[in-house]
C-alpha cells in the first residue's frame, strides 16, 4: 500500500496473495493518541489478546477521540496527502514542501517512494495476521517508536512502585548558616521579633519576681511539669522507642523468605501499629499523667510509629522487587540454556517477535469479539513486585511464556528475548538500589537490613525511609551548641508566657466548673477567655514551631549528619491552607503524600480527590486524638475545623479569591491569630 493511502488509517481489511504479498483496503477509523504507531506499526510485540485487556484508569491509556499523527511514523518521501491540520508539530507545511521541489530543475520526483512492501502471515484466528516489512524506514520507525515508548513508560511508573522523595542539601530559613537568609531584605524584622521576645521575657519577670520573689511566678506550670513520675517517663520513652525495632526484625524475617511481605507480612505490621499506639493511649491513661507527659509521650509515639510504617512499607516493597529480580535471573538463566534453531519456527502464533520489529495486527472486520470502540491499550511494564508471570501482561511475562512452552527460538528471538529480560532486571536493580551512590553499596536492599542502619533511620530527622540521604562531611559541634542554647532560652520564653498569660484564665475556667456555674452562665464568658489568650496562644505556637523545627530538628540534623534541613517553607506567606499545610511541617507532609495520599491510590484505587480528602480525615483523627489525650474528653472542636479547612481550599480557588495573594494571606493570618484561642476556650468552657 502506498503511504499516503495509510497515513490515519487505524485498521486494514484485506487478502493474501499466493506469492505472500498482501492486498489490502483502507478502512477509516478515529486514530489513536499515538496514531499510526499504536495500531499499524506498533512498537512493541503483544500477546493476542492484549489489546483488549482492561488497565486501570490511572495507568497510560490512549484517547481514541483524539486526531493525532505520530511523527515518527511520517516516512520521507512519501506522498504528503495527510492535512497539514494534523499534523504535529515540526511536520506541516509538507504538501507545499513537495509541490515546491516538483517544480526544482533537475529534480526526479518519480524516483521517489509511492508505497512500502509488507508481508502478512496466517495466524489461526480468522482475520489475525502478523504484518512484517523489511524495509530499513519502518525499522527506523518502529525503533523511533520504541524508544519512545520506553522513555514514557521510565515517566510512568508502575502504580504499586513506592513515590520518591527527592532529599537534597539545603539550609532552613532562618538558620545563620543559609546565605539567602541573612541576605533577606527581611532580615531586621527577624531581629526585632527576638528582641520584642527578650523585652517581653525581661518585662514579665520583673513583675513576677516583685509580685512572687520568683521570675516565674507561683510557678505552677513547672511543677506540673517536673513534680511527678519523671523517672517513669523516661523509663517509658526508652521502652516506646526501642519496641520500635519490631519493624526491623520483621524484615528480617521477610528477607530470609520466612515470611512474604504481601500475603502476612503487611498485616502483621499493621496490627502491630494498632497494638503499639493503643498501648501507649493506655498507659498514659493508666499512670493519670499530667497533660504535659501524656501529649509528650503520644506524640512521640506518633513519630516513632510512622517512622516504623516507613521502614517495613518500603523494605517490604523492595523485598518484592527483590523476589522478582531473583526470578528473573533463573528464568535469563534458562534463556542462555536453550540452543538456538537455524530459521525461525514456522508458526508464530503467540511467539512475541521484538527481534524481528513486527507487530500483531487486526485485518479483519469488526465482529462481536473485536469491536471497533478498542479497549485501552496496557503498559508494557509489569507489577514490580509480581512473581506470578503466568497471569501478568507484560513483556517480561510473554518472554516467560515463550521460554516455558519449549517451542524452537532462533538467535534473533534469543538476543530479543535476552534483551527485555535484562531491562527489567537493571530497573529493578535500581530500584533496589534507590538513591545508592553505587549498586555494590552497603545500603543497597537487603544490605540495608542492618540493626545500625534502622537504628541511624530512628534517630534521623524525617519520617520518610530511604536507602541512603544526602549527608554531610563533618559535625560542626559549635552548631549544635548553639542551636541547644537556643532551644533552651525558646523554652524558657514559653515557659514565662504560659505562665503568666494563659494559666491565668485556664484556672478561671476550671474555678468556674469547680464552683457548679451551668454551661449558660460559663458560655457568657468565652468572648473574653479567647480575647485573654489570643496573643499568648499565638506566641506560643510560634515559638513552639520555632523550638522544634528550626532548633530541636536541626541540632538532630547536625549531630546525625543529615544535610537535607527542609524541614518547612515559607508557610507565613501562605495565601490557602493547603499551602499552609505542606509548608509548615514538611516531615509530616512527606510522609503523608507517600504512605497516606499515593497509597490510597494505589492500593485502594481512589482518585486524586477521594485520596486528599483520606489524607485530611487521617490528619484530622491524629489532632483530635491529641486534644483527647490533653483535655481528657473528646469533643471533636478540632477535628471538625481541620476538616472545614478542605472547602476552604476550594474557596481559595474561586475566582473570589483566586489571584488575590493579599487577602488570602490576610484570612489566613485571621485563622492562625483566633482558630488556636478559640479552639482551646471551647475544650475548656464546654
Amino acid at each position: 500500500m502506498h503511504s499516503d493511502q495509510t497515513s490515519g488509517i487505524a485498521q486494514v481489511t484485506g487478502s493474501l496473495g499466493q506469492d505472500g504479498i498482501a492486498v489490502l483496503d483502507s478502512g477509516r477509523q478515529d486514530l489513536t493518541e499515538d496514531g499510526v504507531r499504536s495500531h499499524d506499526f506498533a512498537s512493541r510485540s503483544r500477546s493476542e489478546s492484549a489489546l483488549h485487556d482492561e488497565v486501570d484508569s490511572d495507568d497510560s491509556v490512549e484517547d481514541y477521540d483524539d486526531i493525532r499523527l505520530d511523527p515518527d511514523t511520517l516516512v520521507a518521501n512519501t506522498m504528503p496527502s495527510v492535512d497539514d491540520s494534523l499534523r504535529p508539530a515540526g511536520k506541516t507545511g509538507m504538501k507545499d514542501d513537495y509541490r515546491r521541489r516538483q517544480s526544482e530543475p533537475g529534480l526526479d520526483l518519480k524516483s521517489a517512494r509511492k508505497g512500502i512492501q509488507i508481508k502478512l502471515e496466517k495466524t489461526d484466528r480468522k482475520g489475525r495476521y502478523v504484518l512484517t516489512a523489511d524495509d530499513p524506514e519502518i525499522r527506523e520507525i518502529l525503533r523511533k517508536g520504541l524508544e519512545r515508548e520506553e522513555r514514557e513508560a521510565a515517566g510512568k511508573r508502575p502504580r504499586t512502585r513506592i513515590r520518591d522523595l527527592v532529599f537534597t542539601r539545603q539550609f532552613t530559613t532562618f538558620d545563620r548558616q543559609n546565605p539567602t537568609s541573612a541576605e533577606s531584605p527581611f532580615f531586621g524584622f527577624f531581629t526585632l521579633f527576638w528582641l520584642a521576645m527578650v523585652l517581653i521575657f525581661v518585662q514579665t519577670a520583673l513583675n513576677n519576681w516583685r509580685a512572687y520573689g520568683s521570675i516565674l511566678g507561683d510557678n505552677q506550670i513547672a511543677k506540673l511539669m517536673f513534680s511527678r513520675e519523671l523517672l517513669t517517663l523516661g523509663i517509658t520513652d526508652g521502652v516506646i522507642c526501642a519496641a520500635t525495632s519490631e519493624a526491623y526484625f520483621l524484615q528480617l524475617a521477610i528477607s530470609k523468605g520466612w515470611i512474604n511481605w504481601a500475603k502476612s507480612g503487611w498485616i502483621i505490621q499493621n496490627l502491630w501499629q494498632t497494638a503499639y499506639l493503643g498501648t501507649i493511649l493506655w498507659w498514659t491513661w493508666f499512670r493519670d499523667w499530667p497533660w504535659t507527659h501524656s501529649v509528650f509521650i503520644v506524640l512521640h509515639a506518633l513519630v516513632f510509629v510512622m517512622k516504623q510504617h516507613s521502614y517495613a512499607f518500603y523494605n517490604g516493597y523492595l523485598s518484592g522487587v527483590y523476589r522478582r529480580r531473583a526470578l528473573l535471573e533463573r528464568k535469563l538463566k534458562q534463556l542462555d540454556a536453550i540452543e538456538p534453531v537455524s530459521s525461525p519456527p514456522s508458526s508464530p502464533l503467540g511467539m512475541p517477535t521484538f527481534g524481528a520489529r513486527s507487530a500483531s495486527v487486526d485485518l479483519g472486520k469488526p465482529n462481536e469479539e473485536t469491536d471497533s470502540t478498542l479497549k485501552p491499550r496496557r503498559p508494557f511494564v509489569g507489577n514490580r513486585t509480581s512473581t506470578n508471570l503466568a497471569i501478568e501482561k507484560s513483556d517480561v511475562a510473554s518472554v516467560a511464556s515463550a521460554i516455558e512452552s519449549g517451542k524452537p527460538l532462533d538467535l534473533d528471538q534469543l538476543q530479543a528475548f535476552r534483551h527485555v529480560i535484562q531491562e527489567e532486571i537493571a530497573e529493578l536493580s535500581t530500584q533496589l538500589s534507590g538513591k545508592s551512590q553505587s549498586p555494590t553499596s552497603a545500603n543497597v536492599y537487603p544490605h540495608n537490613l542492618r540493626l545500625g542502619n534502622f537504628a541511624e533511620f530512628i534517630c534521623l530527622p524525617t519520617l520518610v525511609y530511604e536507602l541512603e540521604y544526602p549527608r554531610q562531611e563533618r559535625i560542626n559541634w559549635w552548631y549544635v551548641a548553639e542551636k541547644t542554647t537556643a532551644t533552651f532560652g525558646v523554652l524558657c520564653v514559653m515557659q514565662v508566657i504560659s505562665q503568666a498569660f494563659i494559666y491565668p484564665p485556664v484556672a478561671k475556667t476550671v474555678a468556674m466548673k469547680e464552683a457548679g456555674l451551668t454551661m449558660a452562665e460559663r458560655w457568657v464568658e468565652f468572648p473574653f477567655i479567647v480575647s485573654d489568650m489570643l496573643f499568648a496562644l499565638l506566641l506560643e505556637q510560634l515559638l513552639t514551631w520555632y523550638v522544634i523545627w528550626e532548633c530541636i530538628l536541626n541540632v538532630l540534623a547536625e549531630v546525625t549528619r543529615f544535610a537535607d534541613r527542609g524541614f518547612y517553607g515559607d508557610w507565613w506567606n501562605s495565601v490557602s491552607w493547603d499551602q499552609y499545610a505542606r509548608d509548615w511541617n514538611r516531615p509530616v507532609h512527606n510522609f503523608l503524600l507517600r504512605h497516606v495520599y499515593h497509597s490510597s491510590i494505589s492500593t485502594f484505587h481512589l482518585s486524586r480527590h477521594s485520596a486528599t480528602f483520606v489524607t485530611f480525615l487521617l490528619s484530622a483523627l491524629v489532632h483530635e486524638l491529641v486534644m483527647a489525650v490533653m483535655f481528657k474528653k473528646v469533643r471533636g472542636y478540632l477535628f471538625a475545623m481541620q476538616l472545614l479547612q478542605m472547602p476552604l481550599v476550594s474557596l481559595s480557588r474561586t475566582k473570589l479569591l483566586k489571584g488575590r495573594t493579599i487577602l488570602g494571606n490576610v484570612i489566613f493570618w485571621l485563622g492562625l491569630f483566633v482558630g488556636p484561642s478559640f479552639l482551646t476556650s471551647l475544650y475548656l468552657i464546654l
